[in-house]
């Protein structure tokens, strides 16, 4: 027994939203034996966008029963058949969690008809409902209105029915197919060509653009994850409703993995992903000498043709190590800018010759530079002929590629011609500085 069904809601994620409207439609595979059609109360305001496109207003559902009092007659309705729709995880996500927040657990199969039209009827223009109809020539009669949309679903379901669907139905309803959890633009051999290794992963949309970025252990079984569970969050609808393509890097192990998910969120910066997506690092110490020769440290922006000796995510981190600096070495505070007061001639007479104070400077910057360590990560490359590279060069993330597994290393000059650089920010190099502390075999000093 099949339930083909359809609903109008208040808005596109089922966690924030409500049912306005659902009809029912219980198909033995011959013909319809039951129909249920009714609007719902949803409970909160219809936006006027939603009223514009599918006519329901709030004044419509004003005596209209809540779900939670037609939710046993649904969950009869529903039960032990299988649950088929126009792009299935839509409706089911929304049916599913109201009946949940009524008491009904509802567990059964689903059948998505786009997905199965793609099977049956390969090659249109767009497998939609308004177009596919069209192309089948199948009346829609009150189109965006939910028994509307599921008669037509019901007529669409026959002629499916009609032309050989019968063995598809019965390998996309197996417990190992994947056809239940894929969204629906989204072809099975996306998933079933991803390889089981570490990499990165991409969701791409319709026009080929990076939605999100991800890492993994094992790429496919993580990309499966995403789809195989019915969350009725804001953003797993959106991936489902989104999600046209995926493609993939292998990488070595999940450190790279790590790394490279990172690098790629703040260079595409997808739309759905909410982490890592902090201000890249913006501030520097830097040292320059002044026209009395005085070397002089100072916290500023980031700038592009002039090297810091260290960056800083907050202009607050900075300060915070100038002012240690400056405290532990002697340094002047007003040289440092540490004091914003303008240096005055008195100030001058007071202050050590440049040759001395320089000396303390270099000291400090000495001291600062012992502390930011400069090392590599030398791991398995993707194949015995091929060692992977990361390196740290003064406590900063400098870059990382695949090397020879012969190659010798003399200095850190010789690794950066051979590796590729990348942006540093603290993310990366904290996570860098933890793989080295549990694998220390794997770290090697090197020198400048």
């Amino acid at each position: 027994m099949f339930a083909i069904v359809d609903i109008e809601t208040t808005g596109g994620h089922a966690s924030a939203n409500s049912i306005t409207e659902i009809a029912i439609y219980v198909h033995d595979g011959d013909r319809v034996v039951r129909h249920f059609k009714s609007l719902v109360n949803p409970q909160q305001k219809i936006p006027l966008y939603i009223t514009a496109l599918t006519g329901i207003s709030n004044a419509m559902v004003a005596s209209a029963p809540s779900f939670e009092e037609i939710a046993s007659e649904v969950y009869d309705l529903l039960s032990d058949n299988i649950f088929i729709a126009h792009s299935v995880n839509f409706d089911f996500s929304f049916v599913r969690h109201q009946l949940k927040q009524s008491g009904f657990d509802l567990n059964v199969k689903k059948l998505c008809t786009v997905r199965l039209s793609r099977k049956v009827f390969p090659g249109l223009a767009s497998y939609s409902l308004g177009n596919l109809c069209r192309s089948l020539e199948i009346p829609i009669e009150d189109r965006h209105r939910a028994d509307g949309d599921a008669k037509a679903t019901v007529i669409l379901f026959d002629k499916l029915l009609q032309h050989g669907a019968d063995e598809h139905i019965n390998v996309m309803l197996k417990r190992s197919s994947s056809e239940q959890w894929l969204p629906m633009h989204l072809e099975k051999k996306e998933i079933s060509q991803l390889p089981s290794v570490p990499g990165v992963y991409y969701f791409h949309n319709a026009k080929g653009k990076v939605i999100y970025v991800g890492k993994a252990i094992n790429i496919k079984k993580r990309v499966s994850s995403h789809f195989t569970h019915n969350d009725a969050a804001k953003k797993r609808q959106h991936f489902l409703r989104h999600v046209h393509k995926i493609t993939h890097t292998v990488c070595a192990n999940e450190l790279q993995a790590l790394v490279l998910e990172s690098t790629e969120i703040k260079r595409l910066w997808p739309k759905y992903n909410d982490s890592q997506k902090q201000p890249a690092q913006k501030y520097g110490l830097y040292c320059f000498e002044d026209n009395r020769g005085y070397m002089r440290l100072a916290i500023d922006k980031k700038k592009k043709y002039f090297p810091a000796v260290y960056h800083f995510n907050l202009l607050h981190e900075g300060q915070v190590l100038l002012k240690k600096m400056v405290e532990e070495f002697e340094l002047d505070p007003k040289l440092c800018y540490v004091d914003k007061n303008a240096l005055t001639t008195k100030d001058l007479e007071f202050l050590d010759a440049p040759l001395y104070y320089n000396g303390k400077v270099k000291t400090a910057l000495d001291q600062l530079e012992k502390q930011l360590p400069t090392f590599a990560i030398v791991d398995d490359g993707l194949s015995k002929e091929e060692k992977l590279y990361m390196l740290i060069e003064r406590g900063s993330f400098w870059g990382m590629g695949y090397l020879d597994a012969q190659a010798e290393i003399k200095n850190i000059d010789d690794l950066k011609e051979k590796i590729q650089p990348y942006s540093d920010n603290d993310f990366i190099r904290n996570s860098i500085y933890s793989y080295a502390a549990a694998n220390p075999s794997k770290k090697i000093l090197l020198i400048n």
